[in-house]
């Protein structure tokens, strides 16, 4: 079963989790001091919130397989849409090992596609020093300069990535 993703910057993480959690009914399956996730079974949506990024708001939307048969398959559909794709492959982002890519709609909105391999204890695995020295090294593009504060980059049809 694929499951629906929404990743949306807030102001105040504590704030943001308690309505979160009395919206959902139900606690977070996952808190660090930056960011908070829901695994929600109805509907199926895995709903993250994180403090990092630009201005409040929706950061992206993705789909969430269940495994790399459905990635493969959410990937095929991509590419027969002609739609442009960053293949990031396997990355670390977000607390999470993930095999992934980015498709970006119409409007620009970054849609993540990806399969999650397991949980990882940082939320981009020293992709901050991989920014500061090595900028192919992190789950950025290579063409994202190492000024850049953040550490998880979806594609921009404005430029060739966004970092989050």
């Amino acid at each position: 079963m694929k499951r629906f993703h929404v990743h949306l910057h807030v102001d105040d993480l504590a704030k943001n989790i308690g309505f979160y959690s009395r919206l959902f009914a139900q606690d977070p399956a996952r808190v660090e001091s930056d960011y908070a996730k829901w695994m929600l079974d109805d509907p199926p949506v895995n709903f993250a919130i994180s403090t990092r990024g630009a201005a409040a708001g929706v950061d992206h939307f993705g789909i969430q397989a269940e495994n790399a048969e459905e990635l493969i398959a959410l990937k095929s559909r991509a590419k027969s849409a002609s739609l442009s794709l960053e293949d990031q492959g396997e990355t670390s982002c977000c607390y999470s090992r993930s095999e992934k890519y980015w498709i970006t709609d119409p409007q620009g909105v970054a849609w993540e596609h990806f399969h999650t391999l397991g949980a990882i204890p940082v939320y981009g695995a020293s992709h901050h020093d991989a920014l500061a020295t090595d900028v192919a090294g992190a789950c950025c593009s290579p063409s994202v300069s190492s000024a850049v504060k953040n550490h998880c980059c979806v594609p921009n049809t404005k430029s060739s990535t966004r970092c989050c």
